[in-house]
């Protein structure tokens, strides 16, 4: 398959999508969108894409390039009328994260989706890390019987500049969701509620929300805890956060790099406190889909050539979306909130696309 793709927001980000294209093949980037124009004519020559058109205006362009598939990369609160117009253009749409810029616009536009049968994909691309995905392999195996909790640490310092250290909720909504977003396919469960206390720490050079203590309820009596900040200067975490899974038979570690733990107790020992017995933990088999946004890529584009939907389809993104929002809210509230889901939407489950015209 061949596709034709217009990319629109051609800022830092693209260009880790326009390497993800390259090394996925079959795509033919045929326009550049920013508000910028500058901007995008500058990408066009940095990447020599000198085929590509370029403009500022994206129906403009939709409507001369009629490309397949939109790349999405804009900042959060241009995302929700760019989606619909691509949408309204007949193009598959493969967005950044988060999907929408508020919880109603996401349900607008799982419904836009489906109505236009047109596939709508978020890139998270970090559930496609080789780490997660060895994560949640071991938690299949049983090793550790069934998952009681997740823990998660996350401390970094990064000085960005630009729209993030203007943004509110900045850890929750560019940073946090991807952790929960991993959390949810780790242990293949639905959350249920949330507690949370967000904070800006004194030193902080975000404008708002840059940590943040979250405790959530899952399905099958599951807790999860997050514990985040993106003004910890020193002893940083992995990008990926630190890791703890408890079962009902032992416990897993990951520190978000290389290191892997696992360990049971066993029947001997002395006293109050039983012997632990190391566990192994596989590597990751040769067909396990890992790489970032090459993985979110390549599903993308295998979900166009089969008609089944990928894993973060918008109508299941939803739902890590859904927990930042219901995080967001707890610590506005400051109580216990409920996750919200898109059931009393009638909206379509993750599968209902794999039947959508590719």
């Amino acid at each position: 398959m061949r596709l034709r793709a217009v990319l629109v927001g051609c800022g830092n980000m693209s260009r880790r999508w326009l390497d993800a294209a390259l090394k996925v093949g079959g795509i033919e980037v045929v326009g550049l969108v920013d508000v910028d124009l500058a901007r995008a004519r500058a990408l066009a020559e940095e990447r020599r894409l000198s085929d590509a058109a370029t403009g500022d205006d994206l129906d403009a362009m939709l409507a001369m390039a009629k490309p397949d598939v939109v790349f999405d990369t804009v900042v959060p609160e241009a995302r929700f009328n760019v989606t619909l117009t691509a949408l309204r253009h007949g193009c598959h749409v493969l967005s950044e994260k988060p999907m929408a810029d508020t919880i109603d616009h996401a349900r607008d536009l799982v419904r836009a989706a489906r109505e236009a049968k047109r596939l709508h994909v978020i890139v998270q691309n970090r559930r496609y890390i080789e780490g997660v995905r060895r994560l949640r392999s071991f938690v299949e195996s049983g090793a550790i019987g069934a998952v009681t909790g997740v823990h998660t640490d996350f401390f970094l310092a990064p000085h960005f500049g630009g729209f993030r250290e203007e943004m509110r909720n900045v850890l929750l909504i560019d940073m946090a969701i991807h952790t929960f977003d991993a959390v949810r396919y780790v242990i293949n469960g639905a959350p249920l509620a949330v507690y949370c206390h967000e904070a800006n720490p004194a030193g902080s050079w975000y404008a708002h929300g840059a940590s943040a203590f979250a405790i959530f309820e899952f399905e099958r009596g599951v807790t999860y805890t997050y514990r985040g900040s993106w003004c910890a200067q020193g002893l940083r975490t992995s990008w990926e956060s630190s890791w703890r899974i408890t079962g009902e038979k032992g416990t897993l570690t990951w520190d978000g790099h290389d290191a892997f733990h696992a360990e049971r107790e066993g029947a001997t020992g002395v006293g109050v406190l039983r012997d632990g017995a190391p566990l192994p933990i596989p590597s990751a088999p040769e067909t396990m889909r890992i790489g970032g946004h090459e993985g979110v890529l390549r599903d993308f584009v295998e979900a166009l050539e089969t008609g089944v939907a990928p894993e973060t389809v918008s109508s299941e993104n939803f739902k890590s979306l859904a927990m930042t929002f219901a995080a967001i809210e707890s610590a506005r509230l400051k109580r216990r909130v409920p996750v919200p889901t898109l059931a009393s939407e009638n909206a379509p489950n993750s599968n209902a696309l794999a039947t959508a015209e590719m």
